[in-house]
C-alpha cells in the first residue's frame, strides 16, 4: 500500500502513527508518541489546531482573545503537563460559586468560597441554621474522598467495574453516585431547593437529564466535574484555552511531529492487519497517507463514517444541550445584592435560574418540545482571574469578559429555526440575569470597530457546523463510565480494528479538556 502524488508534501509516506483531528487530545497523542522516537503526522480539516480548545478574537475590531468554546481546565492531569514540558499555567478562581436569589422581598446572594466561615455565614443568610453548611461540607467531603481515588485511575489502564469499586471502598459513596440517581442524594442530603439546584448543575453540563434519570447519564456527568485533579477544581487557563493547545502543538513539533492543517480526513482503509490508508482531501486536491496505527481524534460517529460502517449501528445519535455565550464589557453590571462585590459574585460560577424546581421545570419544559420560559444558566468571568486575554488597551480601561453557559436547550429545539430560537432563548436568559442586576446587562456591553454590541451565542446547531461535534455534543456522546469490562480494550481507546484507536472525547474516560484519551491512546500504541 502505497501513498499517491497528494501526500508528496509531507517528510515520509509511511508513519508509524498518523492522527486524524488536531484537537487537543490529537495533539496529547502526537506530542507523546513523537516524544518517544515515533513518526507522526497529524492531519487537520481546518486551518488551525485545536479543535474547541482554541483562544480566538471574535469581535471585529477588539483585541480581545476569548475561549471561543471550551473555557475552563479540571480533568487536564498535571501529568500530561509535566510530561510533556508543557508551557501551560492555570489559576484558581478564589470564589467557588454565587447564586443571587430573592426572598421576602429582599436581594441575597449565596457566596461559596472567602474561607470556611464566610462561607458558613451566606448559608445560614440563606437558609437561618448551619444545617445546609454541614450538610454541604458532609458531601463534597465524600466526593473528595472519592475523586482522589478515581482520577488518578483515568491515566492507567482502564479497570473493571469491580476494580474500580474496590478502589473507591467506599460502598455508601458507590451507591450514591454509581447506582442511585443523583436526585436521590440530593434530595436526602440538602433541604433548600437552591442548594438542591447549586449541587445538580454539575450533573448538567452539556448533559440533557432530568435528576431522577433512571439512565443515571446525569451522574456520569456530575462525576467527572468533581473528579478532577483530584479535587473537583475548575481552574482559569492563563492565556486561555488556545494557550493549552499552542503549548500542545508545540511539544508535539519538538519532538518532531508534523503537522498538516487543511487536511480534511476522508476514509480510512484497513485490512486490520496490516497498515491502514488515510485518504484527504485539500484545497489542492485528494491525497493520502499510509500510517502502521490510525488515531482518530473525532467522534465515535466520525469515526464509524471514515471506515465505511454504520455510524448509528448499537447507539442513539448524540444530541447537544447548551447555549454558550461569550461576551465583553466595558464593566462588571453593579448587582442588586449589595453585600457581595460584582469582582466576587462574577470570579466564580454565577448561577441564574437554577434552583432544583426551576432545573426540573426546565428540563420538562424542553423535553415538551418548547425553550425553557425561565433558562437556566451560568456565568462566570475569565479576565478577574487573567487579564492577559485583554489587551493592554481594555485591560487599563477595566473591560471584562463573560462566559454564559445555558442548560436543558437540547438540539432539536432548534431544528426548525435555529437562528429564530437562538434570538428567543438569549433573550430570555439575558432576562433572568437581569433580574439580579442593578442595571441591564446591555448598558455595560462593549462595541466591535463596526459598532455592534460584543456578544455571539452558539447552539448545537452551530457548534455541529463549526466543529463538527455530533449533534452538537460537546463530549461527543453521553459520558462513560470510568470503567469497562475486557471487551472495552486495555485503555479504552480500542475499536474492532487493531491498528484503529480512538482517542477523542467519546473515548472511555474522554469527555471535557482533559488530554486523557490522547495519553490513553498512545500508550496504547506503546504497548504500556
Amino acid at each position: 500500500m502505497t501513498a499517491n502524488s497528494g501526500s508528496r508534501g509531507f517528510a515520509q509516506d509511511v508513519y508509524d502513527a498518523v492522527i486524524v483531528g488536531g484537537g487537543h487530545n490529537g495533539l496529547v497523542a502526537a506530542a507523546y508518541l513523537a516524544r518517544a522516537g515515533r513518526s507522526v503526522l497529524v492531519l487537520e480539516r481546518l486551518g488551525r489546531t485545536g479543535g474547541a480548545a482554541v483562544s480566538t478574537r471574535p469581535f471585529t475590531g477588539v483585541d480581545a482573545r476569548l475561549s471561543r468554546y471550551s473555557y475552563l481546565v479540571s480533568l487536564l492531569p498535571e501529568k500530561i503537563v509535566r510530561d510533556l514540558g508543557l508551557r501551560f499555567r492555570v489559576r484558581r478562581r478564589t470564589v467557588s460559586s454565587y447564586t443571587p436569589y430573592e426572598r421576602g422581598g429582599r436581594p441575597g446572594g449565596l457566596l461559596v468560597g472567602g474561607g470556611d466561615a464566610r462561607t458558613r455565614e451566606s448559608f445560614a443568610g440563606l437558609t437561618g441554621s448551619d444545617r445546609e453548611y454541614e450538610a454541604w461540607r458532609a458531601f463534597y467531603e465524600t466526593t473528595g474522598r472519592l475523586a482522589r481515588k478515581v482520577f488518578p485511575t483515568l491515566t492507567e489502564p482502564l479497570p473493571t467495574r469491580a476494580e474500580l469499586r474496590a478502589r473507591i471502598d467506599d460502598e455508601a459513596a458507590w451507591r450514591m453516585l454509581f447506582e442511585e440517581p443523583l436526585g436521590r442524594a440530593v434530595e436526602e442530603r440538602f433541604a433548600d431547593d437552591l442548594v438542591r439546584g447549586v449541587v445538580l448543575t454539575d450533573a448538567l453540563i452539556g448533559t440533557f437529564a432530568d435528576a431522577d434519570d433512571p439512565s443515571l447519564v446525569q451522574n456520569r456527568c456530575f462525576l467527572y466535574h468533581v473528579i478532577g485533579g483530584g479535587t473537583g477544581d475548575w481552574d482559569v487557563p492563563v492565556g486561555g484555552m488556545g494557550a493549552l493547545t499552542d503549548a500542545l502543538a508545540e511539544a508535539a513539533r519538538a519532538g518532531g511531529a508534523e503537522i498538516a492543517t487543511g487536511h480534511e480526513a476522508l476514509r480510512i482503509h484497513t485490512d486490520g492487519t496490516g497498515p491502514a490508508e488515510v485518504a484527504f482531501r485539500t484545497a489542492a486536491g485528494e491525497g493520502s497517507v499510509v500510517g502502521r496505527t490510525v488515531l482518530v481524534n473525532a467522534s465515535p460517529r466520525a469515526l464509524a463514517e471514515l471506515l465505511g460502517e454504520d455510524p448509528g449501528a448499537g447507539s442513539p445519535a448524540p444530541e447537544g444541550a447548551q447555549l454558550k455565550v461569550n461576551m465583553l464589557l466595558s464593566r462588571l453590571p453593579r448587582l442588586r445584592d449589595t453585600s457581595v462585590d460584582p469582582r466576587e459574585a462574577f470570579g466564580g460560577t454565577f448561577h441564574i435560574a437554577e434552583g432544583y424546581e426551576q432545573l426540573r421545570r426546565a428540563h420538562a419544559e424542553a423535553a415538551g418540545g418548547e425553550l425553557p420560559s425561565v433558562p437556566p444558566s451560568e456565568i462566570y468571568c475569565h479576565s478577574l482571574a487573567d487579564p492577559s486575554i485583554l489587551g493592554p488597551d481594555l485591560a487599563a480601561r477595566g473591560y471584562q469578559t463573560l462566559t454564559l453557559f445555558g442548560l436543558h436547550t437540547p438540539a432539536r429545539l432548534f431544528e426548525k429555526d435555529n437562528r429564530q430560537a437562538r434570538e428567543v432563548l438569549l433573550t430570555a436568559t439575558l432576562a433572568q440575569l437581569d433580574a439580579h442586576l442593578a442595571e441591564p446587562l446591555t448598558d455595560c456591553l462593549a462595541f466591535d470597530g463596526d459598532g455592534r454590541p460584543c456578544i455571539e451565542a452558539k447552539t448545537p446547531q452551530d457548534l455541529e457546523r463549526e466543529l463538527r461535534l455530533p449533534g452538537g455534543h460537546i463530549f461527543h456522546r453521553d459520558l462513560s463510565w470510568p470503567y469497562g469490562d475486557r471487551e472495552a480494550g486495555r485503555w479504552g481507546v480500542e475499536t474492532a480494528h487493531r491498528n484503529v484507536l480512538l482517542c477523542g472525547a467519546g473515548a472511555v474516560r474522554g469527555g471535557g479538556v482533559s488530554g486523557i484519551p490522547g495519553h490513553n491512546a498512545a500508550m496504547a500504541v506503546l504497548g504500556r
